[in-house]
């Protein structure tokens, strides 16, 4: 075995910053204001246009003379004035990378409004927050506290679902809430100011990832119900139809009758897989990681290493606790060091990892594919997610020998 390779660790996630991007950009009327050095400001226009929603970030390109200087406040100032000259422009969000006292950015310094537009600032600082996913839940819990109307009328049987979901997951989410009898649904983040204003007014929320910790604590703090765990594989597909039915008062018979037919179309869908045999190893720094593990163990694969960037947290307790009994080593704040022992020492048939993983893979002739892209791109919730989901790794694993055979092919190259 190749020697130990866990003494100089490097961390894996995108700049948290992103995660916070990723949430604001994408709102309508919304031009954010960044408040960093010109380095930050190209890496973070560059992969806010690539991931996000390829709209123009605004910055002063603050560098340490104003910082130094003092005249740091005043550029921000004028430059949120310039950005409100935009009728166009509703919402601008103030994003601060540094902590309040490096960069001395005092919130009631700034206006809370300029031309037509809202002012917000939105710290997320990698100093503090040490993943990507949890600038989602800084940004979204920070904009629910500007914006949630929580002293209007509760809509019965109304739900918040808290969590980045593609059209496919979408559109199943709606069908099966209907069908159980929830006459009110609002989906975080969300493109519209407006839905986080409505957001104050449900009875229960639904977070479907577990990083999403200060949006789940801020809503209970406000008397919301909050509903962990997701609709990933047979068993917990059920009991999160059930859950929702329960917290909502609803005509629990319909609930467990929907309920029941949607954990028997998952388990018809992984069945379809039932010969898959392999040991696979994720590794990704989205924090969604160990819903997909848990449907991977359903489905009759071996998972000895699970890892993600995010801290363990309550909502994700369940899951913990679950993959732990199973056998599957859980690593929190991953480490690429960490990750790349776990494919020394578990020899897996496939690893789904991120990009510096899945090279370290390829090298030694196994099957890899990029976590974010080939799954949190995806949709993974019901019945159609696992097909998706089982199907590409089924697929995947079947490459097994084409891997060992162009491994060989380089390894004897003159």
């Amino acid at each position: 075995m190749e020697k130990n390779i866990c003494p100089n660790l490097h961390p894996q996630s995108m700049c948290p910053a992103f995660g916070g991007l990723r949430v604001l950009t994408r709102i309508e009327g919304a031009r954010v204001c960044l408040v960093a050095d010109q380095g930050c400001l190209y890496g973070l226009t560059f992969v806010s246009h690539f991931y996000a929603a390829r709209r123009s970030i605004v910055s002063p390109e603050l560098m340490n003379v104003q910082i130094s200087g003092g005249t740091m406040i005043d550029d921000l100032r004028a430059t949120i004035e310039r950005i409100a000259e935009d009728p166009a422009v509703t919402f601008i969000p103030v994003v601060s990378t540094c902590v309040a006292e490096t960069a001395g950015i005092a919130e009631e310094l700034l206006p809370k409004k300029a031309g037509n537009a809202v002012v917000q600032l939105v710290r997320l600082p990698a100093f503090q927050i040490k993943s990507h996913p949890e600038a989602k839940d800084v940004a979204v819990s920070t904009l629910l506290r500007r914006f949630a109307d929580f002293d209007a009328p509760k809509k019965e049987k109304s739900l918040l679902v808290v969590g980045e979901i593609f059209p496919v997951d979408a559109m199943a989410i709606g069908s099966v809430l209907q069908r159980i009898g929830v006459e009110s649904v609002i989906v975080l983040p969300a493109a519209d100011v407006d839905d986080y204003i409505e957001s104050g007014k449900v009875e229960a929320c639904a977070v479907l990832h577990p990083f999403y910790e200060r949006t789940a604590s801020f809503l209970e703090e406000k008397g919301i119900r909050v509903i962990s765990g997701n609709p990933v594989g047979a068993g917990a597909t059920a009991r999160w139809i059930e859950q929702i039915g329960q917290v909502l008062g609803l005509d629990m018979e319909t609930v467990r009758q929907v309920a029941a037919e949607e954990k028997a179309k998952t388990r018809a869908v992984i069945e379809k897989f039932g010969n898959l045999s392999g040991k696979v190893i994720v590794a990704g720094y989205e924090g969604n990681e160990l819903p997909v593990v848990r449907l991977l163990l359903e489905a009759g694969l071996e998972v000895p290493y699970a890892s993600t960037s995010i801290a363990r947290t309550a909502l994700g307790e369940e899951d913990h606790q679950l993959l732990s009994m199973l056998g599957t080593e859980i690593r929190y704040r991953k480490f690429l060091e960490e990750d790349m022992q776990a494919v020394l020492v578990y020899e897996p048939d496939l690893v789904i990892g991120t990009t510096s993983l899945d090279s370290f893979a390829k090298e030694r002739g196994i099957p890899a594919i990029y976590y974010t892209n080939n799954i949190s791109s995806r949709p993974v919730f019901f019945a159609a997610g696992a097909g998706t989901v089982l199907g590409m790794v089924a697929g995947l694993l079947g490459k097994k020998e084409v891997f060992r055979k162009m491994k060989e092919y380089f390894t004897t190259l003159p």
